[in-house]
């Protein structure tokens, strides 16, 4: 079994979050980056999979700016066989993400992409599933365990009233959920070993995708001060401060 792990560079989820002063996005000059959590949880899903010998490659693969080789790194580091980097602005839109890793499926002919249920910066939980509909493939989302079958996965994923299990003909994209596993800690020689592995590089020209999208940001706003709660003499004060301040009835 062959297995593409998609993975993203992204804020370190211990960084509090500042707002460009003009509103146009999020800063990240000299800010910490790190591996997107639930990618980590993927590829730790997969190299379980390899050291059991029931997977034979693992490949990671992300598209961003040439800083985002930083996080394929710690990728080889946790045991991934090989690394691609599509060279592409840091901003690219799910849909455009969703239509490279189509391309990376084509050439690399894997059996499962297993990926992250969403990435901690914009929390869309899209690509997965613009893979799954763009392949034409099966797909399990936000699974919490993971059992490799005769030509298929079987899978189990948390629903509102409780666990489905599924099985999935291969090949099969499934995107992962924070109960799966604990990842590992890439050891030292690992991390000085993959600072030498090379990665390989690509550009959307080479793949023949379009990332242009009709969607751009506006404006990006920190949200509002909480302010203390007050407290009220009667219920029909509170309704009325429900009606006239909150607006919420």
């Amino acid at each position: 079994m062959k297995i593409v792990v998609p993975v993203k560079r992204v804020i370190d989820a211990y960084v509090k979050v500042r707002v460009k002063s003009d509103g146009s996005g999020v800063d990240t000059e000299n800010v910490k980056m790190a591996l997107n959590p639930f990618d980590e949880i993927a590829l730790e899903a997969a190299m379980r999979l390899k050291e059991s010998g029931q997977a034979s490659e693992v490949v990671a693969v992300t598209a961003g700016p040439e800083a985002a080789q930083q996080q394929l790194r710690t990728a080889l580091a946790m045991g991934a066989d090989r690394a691609l980097h599509i060279d592409t602005p840091a901003d690219i839109q799910p849909l455009a993400v969703a239509r490279l890793l189509v391309a990376i499926c084509d050439r690399e002919q894997p059996d499962l992409v297993l990926m992250g249920k969403q990435a901690i910066d914009d929390d869309a939980n899209q690509v997965g599933q613009m893979l799954a509909a763009l392949q034409g493939w099966a797909q399990g989302t936000f699974i919490s365990a993971l059992e490799p079958g005769e030509g298929e996965v079987l899978v189990t994923r948390e629903v509102d009233s409780g666990h489905e299990r599924l099985a999935l003909p291969l090949p099969a994209v499934v995107t992962v959920d924070l109960r799966l596993n604990e990842p590992r800690y890439p050891k030292l020689p690992d991390i000085m070993k993959a600072k030498k592995k090379p990665i390989e590089g690509l550009t959307p020209e080479e793949l023949a995708v379009d990332i242009s999208t009709g969607l751009s940001v506006l404006k990006v706003e920190e949200p509002p001060a909480r302010v203390g709660g007050a407290r009220v003499n009667s219920v029909a004060e509170l309704v009325e401060k429900l009606q006239q301040e909150a607006k919420v009835i």
